[in-house]
């Protein structure tokens, strides 16, 4: 079987962590080229890997068909860009963009070239987000009249890295709130109105460190928050309607799988230890349940680019719901600094 090639752009935490471990667990996949200023941590991990110094070398190798962009927020419309010119599919780590007319034009581009553009929101394949996106598609909790989720740390110190500077692009709105954001709208759709309250909490923070949007749909709200201050753990989702409640704590297992060196494919992975608590019936007692989320799946996004590649399938992640998200960080901002509602027509 030809492999499709791919070229990764960067490998920091993103690119070494989050793809390039994912995508080599995909047989039709081969991780053949990296752009990395740091040689020697790539070939440690991929030692047949080759290594050039910038993008614009990987972009001018013939062999790659798909890059990957892994490096920080600010750069990824130039790097995606300049991918696309150069006639490759590419894959853009969430956000998207800085702005939704930067996503445009990347849309605008791909969509000329004939190219597959897709964004890496691996956390639609969460296995508790799959759990509850099956318990609402089966309408097993009625009407919903609420959703919680949350994102919360306990991170006093502030790191030195770009994702805590104030660089285009850095902060958790910008980090968490494309995650947060984007399985809102897997579930819900686009929101009729936004209101954010965005704040820098911690000593010395260069960039927001706390959230918390609101979406209305109907009589349907929607509230994300994450925060850097939050000792005691928060329930992960919270979904309560005329049926039942659903209540899930803790994160999915498998950023923490890749990160002590695990794969997708490996025996148990995905299997969340934690059980969700599902709590249906109208009467006050009602019927309680510890259940059991389904296994995550992250390989299945790279699977899903090279079907999209090699067959002609959607992409994964379709752009435009990149876009979407985008539009709704920029109107969460507008709606912190103005401090109101904001329409969304």
């Amino acid at each position: 079987m030809k492999k499709i090639k791919i070229g990764l752009v960067g490998y920091g935490f993103a690119g070494a962590t989050f793809h390039a471990p994912v995508l080599s667990t995909v047989a039709a996949l081969e991780l053949t080229a990296v752009a990395s200023s740091k040689p020697e941590l790539v070939h440690k991990d991929w030692p047949q890997t080759t290594v050039y110094a910038d993008a614009a070398q990987l972009f001018a190798d013939p062999e790659i068909e798909l890059v990957v962009i892994a490096a920080p927020n600010e750069v990824h419309f130039s790097l995606a860009q300049a991918a696309l010119q150069a006639g490759k599919h590419v894959v853009v780590d969430k956000p998207f963009t800085i702005s939704s007319a930067q996503a445009q034009t990347l849309i605008d581009l791909a969509t000329e070239r004939k190219l597959v553009l897709s964004v890496y929101h691996n956390r639609r394949w969460d296995g508790d987000f799959l759990t509850l996106k099956a318990l609402l598609a089966q309408g097993t909790l009625g009407r919903i009249a609420s959703f919680e989720s949350h994102f919360d740390r306990f991170r006093p110190e502030i790191r030195q890295r770009w994702r805590e500077s104030a660089a285009p692009g850095g902060g958790l709105l910008y980090d968490l709130g494309p995650h947060m954001l984007d399985q809102a709208m897997q579930l819900f759709g686009t929101p009729e109105k936004i209101y954010a309250d965005i704040d820098l909490q911690r000593d010395g923070a260069q960039a927001v460190d706390y959230m918390h949007i609101v979406l209305y749909y109907d009589r349907l709200r929607v509230v994300l928050q994450a925060g850097c201050l939050v000792k005691t753990p928060t329930a992960r989702f919270a979904v309560h309607g005329d049926q039942g409640s659903f209540v899930k704590f803790g994160l999915d297992p498998q950023e923490d799988a890749l990160k002590a060196g695990g794969k997708p494919g490996q025996p148990g992975w995905g299997l969340d230890p934690v059980r969700g608590a599902l709590h249906l019936g109208t009467q006050p007692d009602g019927q309680f349940d510890h259940l059991q989320m389904q296994a995550g799946r992250y390989q299945d996004f790279y699977q899903g680019m090279a079907d999209a590649i090699s067959h002609g399938a959607p992409p994964p992640v379709a752009p435009e719901d990149g876009l979407a998200t985008i539009r709704l960080i920029e109107l969460a901002l507008q709606s912190s600094q103005e401090g109101r509602v904001v329409s969304l027509k």
